[in-house]
């Protein structure tokens, strides 16, 4: 049955713009899915399910993962940070990366999955994320790729 819903929740967003985590549990319903709203939001976690633009610019939720396409991952992640990302500043092993409203938490799980290995973690509020880098060097060399990417 979870397996299922799963694949309903990544063939309904890929169909229909859904916002919101009510959105998805009202178009599950309607497929006969009857979820609660922590369901969904677990689903979501466990899809890694992230809001972001589309390819038609709409802001909607979409799947970095697909059937494990880890190419389509990497460019689902690129994009977002050229399209999401206004600055990217650093002083010691600490980086501050500033994003349109409501986009941070989409960068932020592309910067996790990109750059894992250089830090010691990330956090993410409504238009800024704040990064710990391993060390001095490692924040500055992210920084700069940070910054190849808008």
């Amino acid at each position: 049955m979870k397996e299922n819903r799963l694949e309903k929740i990544l063939q309904i967003i890929s169909e229909q713009i859904i916002l919101t985590q009510d959105d998805l549990q009202a178009a599950l319903k309607a497929q006969g899915f009857n979820v609660t709203q922590s369901t969904i939001s677990r689903d979501i976690k466990r899809l890694r399910l992230v809001k972001g633009h589309d390819s038609n610019g709409n802001y909607r939720y979409v799947s970095p993962t697909r059937a494990g396409d880890t190419s389509g991952d990497m460019v689902h992640y690129r994009d977002i940070l050229s399209k999401s990302v206004i600055s990217v500043e650093y002083a010691l092993n600490d980086i501050v990366i500033k994003c349109y409203n409501g986009m941070a938490s989409s960068v932020c799980v592309a910067v996790d999955s990109m750059f894992t290995g250089r830090m010691l973690g990330t956090i993410a509020g409504d238009d800024t994320i704040f990064v710990i880098a391993r060390s001095a060097d490692d924040a500055k060399t992210l920084a700069e790729e940070l910054k190849s990417f808008f």
